[in-house]
């Protein structure tokens, strides 16, 4: 007998973890589903505390995802259909995984709980699988996946290609900074100790400036590399991810765009969960862990119990004061209609367009300030150092 976690969601649906040994996994799986639950994954406990393997590359899970489609619409076996994209694979994780999976198939195992052991997929991925084994209607649930992971995809290519620009630019003006500080400073300060002046307070200040910059510059930058790595160490524990997303949400205009995006991330996931066949309370549960905000997914966390116990889940939504109005509007709209699901799609396209938008307005302010910004940096640094040398021909021809 083996231990196994089980992950299952009850008749009201409230999602738990339970300890149960078994025989087999398939065993277990049977039996909580024959007593009504919805079982999300049986895991043996050994496998859970050894940890969990790479998370694949979204680019090549999408490419798999859309062959996989095509070969269980051309009739071929799951098992084989597996095995053939396994051997195509040039990500050796990805194929060791992929081969797990058919051999777990073969014993008898869901393709829902054989891809959830891996560890690596998505959430959302495996709890559309579920639903889709679950509804008869595998094919259909996993196009509308395939579909959903290529908008998400696109959209999020949009926004790494318009942070390309500033960000080179940002980079520029470190560079620009460093050497200017580190090595033109320090030549003008070897000329005035021979010239012997008095110097203008501005130029004595840049002076220190360059000296506090060739000296203590390599231990500022290792202090600065250290800190970051411990911050970002502290981001990945609950106290600082909740820390770090109310701060980028604090911030005017990118934190509003921010929580936009999550909104229409959130919108986009709960509509393939709920098109899928998953039931209302399981399909919030796996959009909220879906998202990268803590703010947006506590806020979905705590309408899950007002909607368990059947209240609507715009009024649920509204009562969080997180999601923003008209997200509320649209999905109210869609609640009384019964074309949610549709409606959800709709939020998500509008807010995506909306974000691609207000982004590309942002960027194209930041792009002249960030010049501007290097310009009048670079001169006041020039002035700085050229002005005692201006002063000295001034006294010079007025002599």
């Amino acid at each position: 007998m083996t231990d196994y976690v089980v992950k299952l969601a009850d008749e009201r649906g409230r999602v738990q973890e339970q300890t149960h040994p078994a025989a087999t996994a398939e065993e277990l799986r049977a039996r909580f589903s024959q007593a009504g639950y919805l079982v999300y994954s049986v895991k043996p406990r050994n496998a859970i505390a050894g940890g969990r393997r790479k998370k694949v590359k979204l680019q090549s899970f999408l490419v798999f995802n859309q062959q996989f489609v095509t070969l269980i619409r051309a009739g071929l076996p799951i098992p084989s259909s597996l095995e053939l994209l396994a051997r195509r694979q040039k990500d050796e994780n990805f194929k060791a995984q992929l081969e797990n999976v058919a051999a777990r198939i073969k014993t008898g195992e869901s393709l829902s709980g054989a891809f959830d052991a891996q560890g690596g997929f998505p959430l959302i991925f495996t709890t559309t699988l579920l639903a889709g084994e679950r509804s008869g209607n595998l094919e259909e649930v996993l196009q509308r996946y395939t579909d959903f992971q290529r908008i998400a995809l696109s959209t999020r290519k949009k926004l790494s290609s318009a942070l390309v620009y500033p960000s080179l630019l940002i980079c520029l003006v470190i560079g620009l900074l460093i050497f200017l500080l580190t090595f033109v400073v320090p030549r003008f300060a070897q000329l005035y100790d021979q010239l012997d002046a008095k110097l203008p307070a501005i130029t004595t200040f840049m002076l220190a400036v360059g000296h506090f910059a060739q000296t203590y510059g390599v231990y500022a930058a290792v202090g600065l590399i250290i800190g970051g790595l411990l911050f970002y160490r502290w981001s990945r524990t609950d106290a600082g991810a909740v820390f770090v997303d109310k701060l980028r949400l604090s911030i005017p205009t990118l934190g509003n765009i921010w929580l936009r995006y999550q909104v229409a991330l959130f919108s986009r996931t709960l509509s393939t969960l709920l098109t899928g066949g998953l039931p209302p309370v399981p399909a919030l549960e796996t959009a909220a862990r879906s998202i990268s905000s803590r703010q947006v997914s506590g806020a979905v966390f705590a309408s899950v119990t007002q909607v368990r116990e059947g209240q609507g889940l715009a009024r649920s939504l509204e009562g969080t004061r997180v999601f923003p109005e008209l997200a509320i509007e649209m999905i109210e709209v869609g609640e009384s209609t019964g074309a949610l699901p549709t409606m959800l799609n709709s939020v998500a396209g509008f807010f995506e367009e909306d974000v691609e938008t207000s982004l590309s307005a942002v960027l194209s302010l930041i792009e002249p300030t960030l010049l501007v910004g290097m310009g009048i940096l670079v001169a006041f640094i020039l002035l700085a150092l050229y002005l005692p040398i201006l002063q000295l021909g001034a006294n010079s021809i007025s002599r």
